[in-house]
């Protein structure tokens, strides 16, 4: 219950008329705060006046007052700056590590407001506040989604950045690794990552006319080049297959060249996977990618609109590739190309992220527009999540609102954490049918 008593504090839904301290001393509210989600006191910058006298300082929140003492406030500095001790239950005098008498001020949670918390929290209706969402405001619902369009992309921004960190800063192998695990499209996704990140793109840049290297190169590295990645029924074919036998001789000799350590092939996932996305035929698009050039930032960043950029990421497979699926094992010629849905999602989940992350990262405004611009742009996706809020009454209008929707579920719905969602501030305040 103290989530919900931050809440009712951060949002004044406690009730009104006279407030008073255990003490008998008056409380005025002018600012709750900002509300603080990391160590130490609850809200930061508060402004309370208590008997007349303006306080600006810190506030602390706990179910009962005795819980200063379980946490050990007392004997922490970081909380000598609190003005003001709000609690559920005042069942202690409590004191800072400096020996200050704390201000104690009882706050109730509304009855309707605890009432709808639990509806939330219990409800087997998924998302649980999906009958107030036809009567938001269309201002509410569109301030809301932008905000949470932006919070993804700031969350991309960091495992983007954390990529190049990795790297050294250099910005090219956060690209390439960031498109790598796109390509896994979700399934495949961990193990392209990982395997992105054992190809030295600094060394293999002197082979890069050459695919056929290449492609060794990045076969070899996913593992698919040992026999065990085999199935044992096609490994006899295998064997028999000259392409594979003169890729697997090749890695052999590059990797002995470049010292490259293989991940480990039961990193890939094929059950419920199509043949056309078999890792095989992916790793030979990013092998063409690759040697085409078109895997590069700059190329990247030259691209203005989403049909530019199908363009730039629409490459086919190797020759051998046309007719396999997996080693050994032919099928009709086919150029395996990604569909135009395949390349949207590489645009919403590789490109946009990036020119927002590299945007921040350059200081060019212009490239975290042209992520906003390119969302807007694109026709939204098309999935479960996406399709569930549709069913609420949510209006779905480009992929930045398919986006946001997608966030509202993960970090949001999933997580149960109504009370910083402004649907579920809407449904606490009893905004319901």
């Amino acid at each position: 219950m103290e989530q919900l008593l931050h809440y009712c504090w951060k949002h004044k839904l406690y009730p009104t008329g006279v407030l008073q301290t255990t003490d008998g001393q008056t409380v005025e509210v002018i600012d709750p705060g900002l509300h603080n989600y990391n160590a130490g006191p609850d809200f930061f910058n508060s402004k309370v006046k208590v008997d007349g006298q303006l306080w600006i300082g810190n506030v602390e929140i706990h179910d009962k007052a005795s819980d200063w003492y379980q946490h050990r406030h007392d004997k922490d500095s970081a909380y000598d700056n609190v003005v003001l001790h709000v609690v559920g239950k005042a069942d202690a005098i409590v004191t800072t590590n400096n020996g200050r008498r704390l201000p104690q001020l009882v706050v109730s949670v509304p009855e309707e407001v605890a009432a709808n918390y639990s509806m939330l929290l219990s409800t087997e209706q998924y998302p649980p506040c999906y009958e107030i969402i036809p009567d938001l405001s269309a201002l509410l619902t569109h301030s809301w989604m932008s905000a949470l369009q932006v919070e993804r992309l700031e969350q991309k921004t960091v495992a983007i950045r954390e990529r190049a960190r990795l790297s050294g800063e250099d910005w090219e192998a956060a690209y390439f690794t960031t498109l790598a695990r796109n390509y896994g499209f979700g399934i495949n996704g961990d193990a392209f990552e990982a395997w992105a990140k054992t190809i030295p793109l600094n060394v293999i840049a002197h082979h890069r006319d050459d695919v056929f290297q290449i492609e060794a190169i990045f076969m070899g590295q996913a593992g698919l080049l040992e026999m065990e990645a085999i199935p044992e029924r096609h490994q006899a074919a295998a064997l028999n297959d000259g392409y594979f036998a003169r890729l697997r001789n090749e890695y052999l000799y590059l990797r002995h060249k470049f010292s490259l350590h293989p991940i480990n092939y039961k990193l890939w996932r094929f059950l419920r996977t199509r043949p056309q996305s078999f890792p095989q035929v992916r790793l030979s698009q990013l092998a063409n990618l690759y040697c085409s050039h078109q895997s590069q930032l700059s190329s990247l960043t030259d691209c203005t609109t989403a049909k530019e950029i199908r363009q730039l990421l629409k490459v086919g497979v190797t020759p051998y590739w046309e007719t396999h699926y997996g080693f050994g094992v032919e099928s009709d010629k086919m150029t395996k190309r990604l569909s135009t849905a395949s390349l949207d999602l590489l645009i919403i989940n590789t490109a946009v992220p990036m020119l927002f992350a590299y945007g921040r990262h350059t200081q060019k405004d212009e490239y975290c527009d042209r992520a906003f611009e390119l969302l807007e742009e694109l026709k939204p996706e098309n999935n479960n999540i996406v399709r569930m809020w549709q069913q609420c009454g949510l209006s779905v209008s480009n992929a930045g609102d398919s986006q946001a929707l997608i966030q509202l579920k993960k970090e949001y719905c999933d997580k149960r954490d109504c009370l910083r969602c402004r649907f579920g501030f809407e449904y606490l305040k009893g905004h319901r049918k």
